[in-house]
């Protein structure tokens, strides 16, 4: 699929959400308990406010890939490294969503070159997510052995390059 990608922009917020709470329940559906997805879409009003003021400040640099249709179809998030452990790549893939009725068409390398090219980063992924492991695999992405438990399940840390330090 041929997709068009772009900064996100303030006015983008709201579909930004919208998509943000579907393409979680899309890939994590086997993974949390159905009451996850419904506290978060109870708190929809939060997450668009949240949404416009990361955008707003540029915490992070935020894509998104539009449809020909002009559906928003994913996201991807990126900026400094987060991680205080020395020794990792200083870029961070923060978030790498995609319509499940986009898997496999191209979409989620097309979001990921834009926003790391062959950039050195790491990444935390959702242990058991095998779909999302497998992508990041194939770009080049390993495990480190890091985990951090998180409200949701235990995150494992991948890092593609060198590492620093």
């Amino acid at each position: 699929m041929t997709v068009r990608i772009a900064p996100a922009r303030v006015a983008d917020a709201e579909q930004l959400a919208d998509l943000h709470l579907d393409v979680w329940e899309e890939a994590y559906a086997d993974l949390m308990p159905a009451a996850v997805f419904t506290e978060r879409r109870a708190r929809r009003d939060e997450r668009v406010a949240s949404w416009s003021g990361i955008i707003a400040n540029g915490s992070s640099d935020n894509l998104l890939a539009w449809s020909p249709g002009g559906r928003l179809v994913g996201f991807s998030s990126t900026g400094a490294g987060r991680d205080p452990h020395d020794g990792l790549p200083p870029l961070e893939l923060m978030a790498l969503y995609v319509r499940a009725s986009s898997y496999g068409t191209g979409v989620g390398h097309a979001l990921l070159q834009a926003a790391l090219g062959d950039s050195p980063a790491y990444l935390w992924v959702l242990d058991g997510n095998v779909r999302a492991i497998g992508f990041y695999e194939r770009h080049g992405f390993a495990f480190d052995g890091a985990t951090k438990p998180e409200d949701v399940g235990l995150e494992r840390r991948m890092v593609r390059g060198p590492t620093v330090g």
